[in-house]
């Protein structure tokens, strides 16, 4: 393990932070992270959504992809595979598996993987939920600040930075889960303190499911003069876990708790660090300038059977991965025209560097014979963006962005291989991505805005290094979008709808080589609102539809058909009741809806509905301390969290867990 030890000991040191905060509190910082001032508003020309801290910590939860069930259209799928990032869907874009076309940063290092088990695989397991300020969900290829996987959306994650403060969450839960996170911050004279640790452990509902990981995050950040903050974060993140992998229908239908005969001893190890190094400078009242390295390694391996030919054989795929990005950005406050004008330019750049291998008939993790794929793969960008809102009147705020992204890279081949696949040197790809937008406020209550966006993806994985003379573009996205905002006294509602329409996908031809070929629109409507309809009684909900539809295809069998994967709905609606002082229940009911798992269409799930409830009391007097008792999937239904045409990943079981939760 990468620390064993580490992590009880973080968890005491926490509770003893304040304790040497021996000054009164400095404030922090003006700017922190890209794009901060207008980061800071949810008030956008497109739909973005935020989770705030204390919304976070009360849902007591041990990954923070939980959380994005909230958001309107977005859709979790556990692939029963733990260890394994989950699949996450949004805005008719399911079929990248694994998260992978959704950026997700972290306190502005990306999590996205150019080269992994797929095209921007993104774990967010790596997070700890407890350290988190804010989660923002961007939806669709609205952000200029984000180039490559920003295509249904970008989820931007930032800690908690500065205040004294220690928060601690404890969970045991059947089937031998426990979760420990704890967190805690200290400002002493001109300095900053933040740590936050988490220690999972979990059996599993299913045999040859058991999964452990540990996480340590940390921030230092001191105030050189006035105008100088410089700051260094780390993160450190180790996770091993045994995987009972999918099962066919019939025997999903015969015992879907249970473990296919022909599955091995698959699994998978994780390791991973990142260390990032921070200067804001105060450059004039209204200019801040933001310069930033960052250094991400990370080491993944997994042991996959699946059918190949109708016969199950377990895979290996190891990825060593080595990031290294910077750059630096400015951010300001003006006036145009007498009005203000909020604005953000930068450049970017990273290299990530990957050596891939790959066995395809290992022997219960042994491996048999030579590799098939044995190679170092690099991909290099480098970005130039801009973007600014200005207030002009309150009927008309239009927003403005503009990116541009290269991409270069490379493959080598590292030793022997049983694999002919070319393995060549990437093709440069540019591209240059427009965004606008319009907010107009006509009421206090009511506001409404539209926006135009365009996004890309360059070519996914391996196919980078495949492309030859680089005829190949990349595939486009563009967004087109409405929505409307009401709010009036305890009643609030957002509507948004919006469609996007993609050309240039990427595929093979008969003959192997890849080539633009397809066309694809995905079209729907979302809506979150909420009720305080007493002061002991609320609501709220997250609903959505989905449309996608196959437009142009090589294979014209397929054209009108839908996208795999997209769910045609998906409902998240929770009712929050506090009958007795000091105490809460909530409901939560999670619909989704249908999709199709398979090109063709022949093989459509119908999805699933379940139901969560958790019960919390809160202590009165100081230190905040509250219980709470949390049953996930209360019905006890059975039901496949994910269907692919590998088989059948079953959901959780009801599981009752206890926590308590304290802040000091």
């Amino acid at each position: 393990m990468l620390f064993p030890r580490l992590t009880p000991l973080a968890a005491f040191s926490l509770l003893s932070l304040p304790a040497i905060a021996g000054a009164e509190p400095v404030s922090l910082a003006a700017i922190t992270v890209k794009g901060q001032a207008m980061a800071d508003s949810t008030d956008q020309a497109y739909s973005v959504s935020r989770l705030h801290a204390d919304e976070i910590r009360e849902a007591h939860v041990d990954q923070v992809q939980s959380l994005l069930r909230k958001v309107p259209g977005m859709n979790v799928s556990t692939l029963g595979l733990p260890g394994v990032a989950d699949n996450i869907s949004l805005r008719g874009f399911g079929a990248g598996g694994h998260g992978g076309d959704i950026g997700f940063v972290v306190d502005g290092i990306p999590l996205n993987e150019a080269m992994s088990h797929a095209d921007g695989y993104g774990d967010l397991n790596v997070i700890i939920p407890l350290e988190l300020e804010r989660i923002d969900v961007l939806r669709g290829p609205v952000s200029a600040l984000y180039g490559n996987y920003n295509r249904a959306g970008t989820v931007t994650l930032q800690s908690r930075r500065g205040g004294n403060y220690r928060d601690l969450d404890v969970s045991a839960a059947e089937f031998g889960k426990l979760d420990l996170q704890a967190a805690g911050g200290v400002e002493v004279e001109r300095q900053r303190f933040n740590l936050a640790v988490q220690a999972v452990h979990d059996d599993g509902f299913r045999d040859q499911s058991q999964a452990e990981r540990q996480t340590l995050a940390g921030r230092w950040a001191l105030d050189v003069s006035p105008d100088l903050e410089v700051a260094l974060s780390t993160r450190l993140h180790q996770a091993e876990a045994d995987n009972p992998s999918y099962l066919p229908y019939a025997d999903y239908r015969h015992d879907p708790y249970g473990v296919y005969r022909d599955v091995q001893n698959d699994g998978s190890e994780k390791g991973f660090r990142t260390l990032r190094l921070d200067a804001n400078y105060q450059l004039a009242d209204d200019v801040r300038l933001l310069s930033f390295v960052y250094h991400t390694s990370q080491d993944f391996s997994r042991w996959f059977t699946r059918p190949v030919s109708g016969v199950w054989t377990q895979r290996e795929e190891t990825y060593d991965r080595d990031v290294l990005g910077g750059g630096f950005n400015l951010n300001g406050d003006s006036q145009l025209a007498g009005r203000a004008l909020t604005w953000v330019s930068g450049i970017e750049t990273y290299r990530e560097r990957t050596d891939y291998l790959k066995y395809e008939d290992t022997q219960y993790r042994q491996r048999v014979g030579l590799p098939e794929l044995d190679r170092r793969f690099s991909l290099n960008n480098l970005a130039a963006f801009g973007e600014m809102q200005w207030q002009l009147h309150p009927l008309f705020m239009p927003s403005l962005g503009l990116r541009w992204d290269r991409f270069t890279g490379d493959c080598d081949l590292q030793g022997a291989q049983t694999s002919t696949a070319a393995c060549e040197r990437m093709s440069s790809v540019s591209h240059t991505s427009p965004k606008l937008g319009i907010r107009s406020q006509p009421l206090e209550w009511l506001e409404l805005r539209g926006s135009w966006a365009e996004g890309f993806a360059i070519a996914p994985d391996t196919a980078k290094y495949e492309l030859g003379a680089g005829s190949v573009s990349p595939n486009v996205f563009r967004q087109i979008e409405l929505g409307i905002t009401l709010t009036w006294r305890d009643l609030g509602l957002d509507l948004a709808t919006y469609r996007i329409d993609s050309s240039d996908e990427i595929g093979r031809n008969p003959a192997g080589d890849y080539e633009n070929f397809g066309e694809t629109r995905r079209q729907g409507v979302e809506v979150a609102g909420y009720w305080y309809l007493t002061d002991s009684l609320d609501v709220s909900l997250a609903w959505a539809t989905a449309q996608s539809e196959i437009r142009k295809h090589r294979d014209a069998s397929l054209e009108g058909n839908r996208v795999t994967g997209v769910p045609s709905h998906t409902t998240t609606a929770q009712l929050n009741w506090r009958p007795l002082t000091n105490w809460e229940t909530s409901l939560t009911l999670r619909d989704i809806g249908d999709y199709a798992v398979n090109a063709s269409n022949q093989l459509v799930d119908g999805g699933y509905r379940v139901t969560d409830m958790t019960l919390a009391y809160q202590f009165p007097g100081t230190p905040d301390y509250r219980a709470y008792l949390a049953v996930e999937n209360l019905t006890d239904k059975v039901y496949a969290s994910t269907v692919s045409t590998v088989g059948y990943a079953t959901g959780a079981p009801r599981r009752v867990s206890l926590g308590l939760q304290a802040s000091f």
